[in-house]
């Protein structure tokens, strides 16, 4: 096993000004990542997913945010290197699927048009011909039926699944080493769901690409990923492989999530439990930990959790990190008895 991460994120803080106040985003965000494995980040949304993805490519605006900490790819800085630099990393060792294919794809060009651009611009020197026969390839391997026609169709031609598939070949047109997808799957229906998920299982296989999957979905994160990050108000409260989060949550985040999963075991059926409360506002975030204002074992820790922000730290007797005050004693007990259900 490869002991070297492909991308080691370390510290990273971003906030936004707005004219309501400054937005803690992200808040000491570290974690690795190694070549061939994929990495789940679940959360409600607002905890912070999708601004550390934009973060590791540096697409958040630069006049209106502030970034800390840093990004090392190959041990080099991302967030230190020039545009010019940055711009040379983004499609070819970095790469990104967004939430929304509609949004992502510009109606005016063709999917043909847009799939070889992101090939050209890392490869100048390629001939059209060439060119057209990589895109033919790539639309091949994401599953478009058809692909000499819809080469030259324009993406409202395309089904919601169909249109996720073109912006994924985008993405992987020049073979990047990392693949961030922001929620691939939401709003597709489940069969699609599943062949996107499977597509994407499939290229890693084929070129040993490191995946950083952001999504709400705990069912997506069973199914693909090898570890899991779990974000709430813009920080990691949990950090485990993705079996242990399953079997043996450590934070009280992490066990209400998996109740709100319903489940096929009919002993088992009733009402979806839920989280009280309501996400925190990222401008003005509660004292301490920022989850214990829905936390209904905040007072079994007296004032530390309205007093003092909880480090994320490995527990006693699991390989899992849980940012919580409670004692490791109490949080094992609590999972193994089920917690979660």
């Amino acid at each position: 096993m490869n002991t070297v991460p492909l991308l080691a994120v370390k510290d990273l803080s971003v906030s936004f000004n707005t004219p309501d106040g400054v937005v803690h985003a992200v808040d000491d965000v570290s974690f690795e990542l190694f070549a061939g494995k994929t990495l789940g980040i679940v959360g409600e949304s607002g905890s912070g997913k999708s601004v550390t993805a934009s973060s590791l490519m540096r697409l958040n605006n630069s006049v209106t945010s502030t970034t800390t900490g840093s990004v090392e790819l190959d041990g080099r800085d991302l967030l230190s290197v020039d545009e010019a630099t940055m711009r040379s990393i983004r499609g070819q060792d970095i790469a990104m699927v967004f939430q929304d294919p509609l949004s992502a794809l510009n109606p005016y060009y063709t999917v043909g048009d847009q799939i070889a651009e992101a090939y050209v611009i890392h490869h100048p020197t390629e001939s059209k011909k060439d060119v057209r026969i990589r895109v033919l390839d790539m639309l091949k391997k994401v599953g478009i039926p058809n692909p000499e026609k819809r080469i030259d169709e324009y993406p409202h031609q395309f089904s919601g699944g169909m249109r996720q598939r073109i912006v994924i070949a985008i993405a992987l047109i020049n073979s990047p080493r990392i693949l961030i997808a922001d929620e691939p799957t939401t709003a597709l229906d489940v069969t699609v769901q599943a062949q996107i998920l499977d597509l994407m299982l499939d290229l890693q296989r084929e070129t040993n690409m490191a995946i950083i999957l952001i999504t709400h979905d705990l069912g997506v994160i069973a199914e693909v990923a090898d570890s899991t990050l779990v974000m709430y108000g813009g920080r990691i409260v949990e950090r485990a492989a993705v079996n242990e989060i399953f079997s043996t949550p450590t934070h009280p985040y992490s066990w209400g999530l998996l109740g709100a999963v319903g489940s096929l075991d009919t002993s088992t059926r009733g009402h979806l439990s839920t989280i009280p409360g309501t996400p925190p506002s990222l401008i003005s975030l509660p004292s301490g930990c920022s989850f214990h204002p829905r936390c209904r074992y905040a007072k079994e820790t007296g004032s530390r959790c309205t007093t003092e922000v909880p480090q994320l730290h490995v527990v006693a007797g699991t390989s899992s990190s849980s940012a919580c005050h409670m004692a490791d004693a109490q949080l094992v007990a609590l999972a193994q008895h089920g917690e979660n259900q």
